[in-house]
């Protein structure tokens, strides 16, 4: 098959804002196997918001024409804590006179969505991108709806254009950045995952995802096939989904070694991809980009909030 062109850009750089989903694992897994298990639909399970966090970042693309792009990539989970977030990385000035031009949520997962209360405050018209196979709950819920279960409500309707990327199509959005859309199930009853490749001028394709469920090779190998320029793989950001609750199997490790082979230049990994995954990298020798530690990421061996990448 002909590869796509999705054009070349600049430069992207990559801010985290917050990687941290929640603050404690046992107690979301306890919440969960409480609840009926990996199973359950998350709408219906009542979560405990003092353990509540979430993951957003914030990106930045430089076209070749000089033009710079942001826009935000997923929203967080707890409004309070996501607002605190924003106002310390000026996200909240920076959507209220229209810098962000957009928002794309990753994929329907709490972590990732439920604070966009926080985002649609400051920018109830915002453009919203995500994948076509959101569920009727994760739709109605852009439009403003409460989920009395899950202790989860959007009181702001969406009131901008909303744009839906069907599975395995490469949608461009700019110069040099495409939007790809994964129908995979993941747990507690979410369907697939959109994620972002930027092509860089004499530097190759950039990965960047929200949790990579369809996992960082499947991520890889898609760009290899059908994106152009694809021959140089330059770098990775976002969770990786690896060791997402700590513990690093023979599965995870197996992946580990096979990104070697993707010669990356930089890897700003966070969030799901555990702190444990994280270090097995590091002794592989992949090419780890690290962070402070602060704001209350677990580690400095990888990217976390308040920290930046630039590729």
């Amino acid at each position: 098959m002909k590869k796509t062109d999705i054009g070349e850009c600049k430069s992207v750089k990559v801010k985290c804002v917050s990687e941290l989903g929640w603050f404690d694992s046992e107690k979301l897994i306890k919440q969960i196997e409480t609840a009926g298990g990996l199973d359950k639909d998350q709408w219906t399970i009542p979560w405990d918001y003092e353990n509540a966090a979430g993951s957003c970042s914030l990106i930045d693309m430089e076209t070749l024409d000089g033009k710079h792009h942001k826009f935000l990539l997923d929203t967080g989970w707890n409004n309070p804590y996501m607002d605190r977030a924003f106002k310390r990385e000026g996200i909240d000035k920076a959507l209220k006179n229209g810098e962000i031009e957009a928002l794309i949520i990753s994929h329907e997962h709490l972590d990732h969505f439920w604070g966009l209360e926080t985002t649609l405050k400051y920018k109830p018209d915002i453009k919203i991108i995500i994948p076509n196979t959101f569920s009727a709950k994760g739709k109605a819920f852009l439009k403003g709806a409460e989920f009395k279960e899950a202790n989860v409500k959007n009181g702001i309707s969406h009131r901008g254009d909303t744009i839906k990327v069907e599975p395995e199509e490469v949608k461009k959005l700019y110069d040099g950045c495409a939007a790809v859309a994964f129908d995979l199930p993941i747990i507690i009853g979410i369907r697939g995952e959109v994620s972002l490749y930027f092509n860089i001028k004499d530097k190759g394709i950039v990965c960047v995802a929200g949790c990579c469920h369809q996992g960082i090779i499947t991520f890889a190998e898609f760009a290899k096939k059908n994106i152009a320029g694809s021959d140089k793989m330059h770098g990775v950001y976002g969770g990786l989904h690896i060791a997402p609750f700590g513990v690093l199997d023979d599965k995870g490790e197996k992946v580990i070694q096979d990104m070697a082979k993707y010669n990356f230049k930089k890897i700003a990994c966070n969030h799901c991809t555990g702190v444990e995954a994280v270090r097995k990298m590091i002794e592989t020798e992949l090419p780890i980009v690290k962070g402070t530690g602060r704001y209350g990421s677990a580690s400095d061996l990888y990217l976390g909030a308040g920290d930046e990448v630039f590729f």
